[in-house]
C-alpha cells in the first residue's frame, strides 16, 4: 500500500475518537500532598514523558506538593510488573499510579486472542493490587508504532501492529470502565498527533521514534498530555489583567509588583510549561505543538488588556514582541503559546534537567537494588540478619529518593518578569 494512503488510513482510525484523552478532561485525581507513581516498560524508562509529568507538577501547580517516582523497566509486560509491584510500588505507598503497558505485550505480531487474554490478566492483577492498596490507578493504553520508521522492510506492518495495540487499548478502556478508574488514551492521542503531523511535516517526521517504538521528546510530550488530561489537570496557570494604562491584577500564583504606563512587573511562583527545539525537530517539543492541544488544555497563562486606547498594541514579554488587536487582548492572549521563548524558559530547563537526574537515581534504585532483594529473599529465607540489613538499606534508599524530591522543590524559585504593552498608532 502507498505510504501516503497508509497515513490517511491511520487518520481514519482516529476521526471517530471524539472523547480521546485530548478532548475530555476528567475530574482532578491528585490531591494536595499526593504521591504519584509512573509505571511502564522501556518507553517509560526513557524518562521523557515521566520527566514532563513531574516537571509539570513541580512548576505549573507547585501548590499541590505532589511527590513522584518513576518505575519504568525496559522489556516489561503487564504480568511482569504485577509480579514486582509489591517490592517496587506498593511499599512506596502511592496515592495514584499510572500504567503504560502493551507495547511488549502485543509480541510484535498480529493480534490474537491469546495476546489479549494474557494482557488482560496482567492488567487485572495490576489494577486490583493498586486498588487493594488504597490507591487510585490511571489505566493508560499503549502508544503507537510509527507509520514510517517501524519495520520499513515489511510493508503495512505498522498497520498490523497498530491494530494490535488498538485492541489492547480497548481492553484497557473496558477495564477502566469495569473498575471505575480514569483512562488515559495514549494510543488515541499519539495516533491523532502522528497522522496530522506527518500530513504537514512529511512522512519522514517520526512521532514514535527513529526505531518506530521509542518516541522522542515530541511523541513523549503527547504521552504526557494524555496522562495529564486523565489526571484532571485544568491547565489554568494564571491570568494577568491590565486596565490600561496603570492598573493590574493577577490570579493565584502570581503577584503584581508594579504597574506604570503599560508596563507590568510580576513575580510568579507558577511557571507555564516551556518547550525546546525547532519547528520540525522531533528531538524537541516545539514541533509537535500544532498537533496536540496542550497549550489550550493544559498551559494557559493569559494576559487580558482592557481600555486600550488604540486598535492594536505590541506586547513584549522577555526578548520577543508581537502585535495583537484590541479585541484579541480584551478576550485574552495565551502568553505561553504566543511566546515560546519567554522569561521562564531558562528556569524551566534547569528544573527539567534536575528532574531527569532524580529519575535516573530511581531507575538505579529499582533495577540495581530492589530487584536484587527479590532474588536474595529466597536465598536468605528466615535469615534475620539479612532481613534487618535489607530493610535498613531499603529505608535509606527511599530516604534518599525523598531527599531528591525535596531538593527539586527547593530549586523551583519564583520568577520575576515584565510585560510591556505599547499601543500602536498605525491601524492593524
Amino acid at each position: 500500500m502507498n505510504i501516503f494512503l497508509k497515513c490517511l488510513l491511520m487518520g481514519a482510525i482516529v476521526i471517530f475518537l471524539n472523547c480521546m484523552a485530548g478532548n475530555c478532561r476528567a475530574e482532578p485525581v491528585l490531591k494536595k500532598g499526593g504521591r504519584l507513581a509512573i509505571t511502564g516498560d522501556s518507553i517509560t524508562e526513557q524518562k521523557l514523558y515521566s520527566k514532563y509529568l513531574e516537571t509539570y507538577f513541580l512548576v505549573c501547580v507547585p501548590e499541590l506538593d505532589i511527590k513522584i517516582i518513576q518505575l519504568g523497566w525496559g522489556g516489561e509486560r503487564a504480568p511482569g510488573f504485577a509480579a514486582r509491584m509489591e517490592y517496587d510500588l506498593i511499599s512506596w505507598k502511592p496515592t495514584v499510579v499510572t500504567t503504560c503497558y502493551g507495547m511488549n505485550d502485543g509480541s510484535y505480531t498480529k493480534y490474537n486472542e491469546n495476546i489479549g487474554r494474557n494482557y488482560e490478566n496482567g492488567m487485572r492483577m495490576i489494577i486490583t493490587n493498586v486498588l487493594n492498596a488504597g490507591a487510585t490507578i490511571i489505566v493508560g493504553s499503549p502508544g503507537v508504532v510509527d507509520s514510517q520508521t517501524w519495520q520499513q522492510n515489511q510493508p503495512d506492518y505498522d498497520i498490523v501492529y497498530n491494530d494490535n495495540l488498538n485492541q489492547l487499548r480497548e481492553i484497557d478502556r473496558r477495564l477502566a470502565e469495569e473498575y471505575k478508574c480514569p483512562f488515559a488514551d495514549v494510543y488515541g492521542a499519539m495516533m491523532s498527533a502522528m497522522t496530522n503531523a506527518k500530513a504537514v511535516l512529511g512522512l519522514e517526521y517520526p512521532v514514535a521514534g527513529s526505531d518506530g517504538v521509542h518516541a522522542g521528546p515530541n511523541g513523549q510530550l503527547v504521552m504526557a498530555y494524555a496522562f495529564l488530561r486523565a489526571l484532571g489537570m485544568d491547565g489554568n496557570i494564571g491570568t494577568i489583567t491590565v486596565d490600561f494604562p496603570a492598573k493590574a491584577s493577577s490570579t493565584e500564583g502570581h503577584s503584581i509588583v508594579n504597574c506604570t504606563t503599560g508596563i507590568v512587573e510580576v513575580i510568579s511562583s507558577r511557571y507555564p510549561f516551556c518547550f525546546s527545539g525547532g519547528s520540525n525537530d522531533p528531538n524537541g517539543t516545539i514541533s509537535i505543538l500544532p498537533f496536540v492541544p496542550l497549550q489550550q488544555d493544559l498551559n494557559r497563562f493569559m494576559l487580558v488588556v482592557r481600555k486600550l486606547p488604540a486598535a492594536q498594541a505590541e506586547i513584549q514579554w522577555g526578548k520577543s514582541a508581537k502585535k495583537f488587536s484590541r479585541a484579541q487582548l480584551e478576550q485574552g492572549i495565551n502568553l505561553a503559546a504566543e511566546f515560546l521563548d519567554n522569561p521562564f524558559s531558562k528556569s524551566f530547563s534547569e528544573v527539567l534537567t534536575a528532574v531527569g537526574q532524580k529519575q535516573n537515581y530511581e531507575t538505579i534504585m529499582i533495577k540495581g537494588m530492589f530487584a536484587g532483594f527479590r532474588y536474595l529473599d529466597s536465598t536468605f529465607k528466615d535469615d534475620s540478619v539479612y532481613a534487618q540489613a535489607r530493610d535498613t538499606l531499603r529505608q535509606r534508599l527511599i530516604a534518599k529518593q525523598e531527599e531528591n524530591m525535596a531538593s527539586l522543590k527547593n530549586m523551583v524559585k519564583p520568577v520575576r518578569h515584565r510585560i510591556e504593552i505599547r499601543p500602536c498608532q498605525d491601524q492593524p
